[in-house]
């Protein structure tokens, strides 16, 4: 499911992990001993995909609600990892709503859970770190951010929650974060990078580096090479529906109504605008 989710969006995936989780809950709830708990074990992973999927198709409430439940499921399982993992979850959603504040705690509490040395921590000093970007905190983010680099140079392999986490990764997330301090020359190049790197499975991911790197171009004044950037997104929003991209785009169309003679803008805002009317 993670998999059909990186390629086609969460809109084709979530109705499928929703009725996962019905089935579950209900068998869980007439299992008894080791098969209630692996069964809850099982439903608290399947509780937090669906939040990080709700996410990304742009609903919130939901978003928080499975998570929400993931975290009280990963306490009564005992599964300190899950626990930790969760907790940056909730602060990497705080912050993409407009909760930074609530995001640097969550992600402190998230630290303080996973254990020391895995690539648990190094999760939690990243979301830490950006949430201090988003606070306008650029000394105490880019310190987290070579925390980060440097735990995860001394970390352990400690198994899934960890096994997508590199370099590259951080160093993406570092571009995020000089988008929001608004610096938008290095966050552009950062994006790039990362595109350059990114692996053809994770379309919906490649839609979303590139509207954040359309954005990127756009405050930096670039706003030929923002329209190019951002139309190459729009047809991945239209694959995926994920409301991340569109979001991003939503802002690009923003930036670049201000100059809407520049060669590639036009072009952009109508492919953006036929999108958005048949998602609609």
């Amino acid at each position: 499911m993670i998999q059909t989710d990186n390629l086609i969006g969460p809109r084709h995936v979530l109705p499928a992990i929703q009725q996962h989780l019905a089935t579950l809950a209900a068998r869980r709830r007439t299992a008894q001993g080791i098969d209630g708990t692996r069964l809850l074990e099982l439903e608290t992973r399947y509780e937090e995909l669906a939040g990080w999927l709700a996410q990304d198709i742009g609903d919130d409430r939901a978003a928080y609600g499975h998570t929400a439940r993931a975290l009280d499921a990963s306490h009564m399982t005992g599964d300190h990892a899950l626990t930790a993992y969760i907790l940056g979850r909730k602060a990497q959603l705080a912050v993409d709503t407009g909760r930074a504040a609530d995001a640097l705690g969550l992600a402190a509490a998230a630290r303080r859970t996973a254990r020391p040395g895995s690539r648990l921590e190094v999760i939690a000093v990243m979301h830490q770190a950006h949430a201090h970007a988003a606070l306008g905190d650029e000394a105490d983010a880019f310190r987290d951010y070579d925390s980060a680099l440097a735990l995860l140079d001394a970390s352990d392999d400690d198994g899934v929650w960890g096994s997508w986490l590199d370099v590259p990764y951080i160093h993406t997330a570092r571009a995020r974060s000089y988008a929001a301090l608004g610096r938008y020359n290095q966050a552009a190049d950062g994006f790039q990078s990362a595109l350059a790197a990114l692996p053809p499975a994770y379309r919906r991911d490649r839609g979303v580096y590139l509207a954040r790197a359309a954005r990127a171009h756009a405050g930096a004044g670039d706003h030929v090479r923002a329209a190019e950037t951002g139309l190459q997104a729009v047809g991945i929003a239209a694959e995926t529906g994920s409301a991340r991209i569109i979001g991003q785009l939503d802002k690009l169309d923003q930036a670049l109504a201000t100059v809407p003679r520049e060669p590639g803008v036009a072009e952009f805002r109508a492919a953006l605008d036929r999108i958005v009317l048949h998602l609609d």
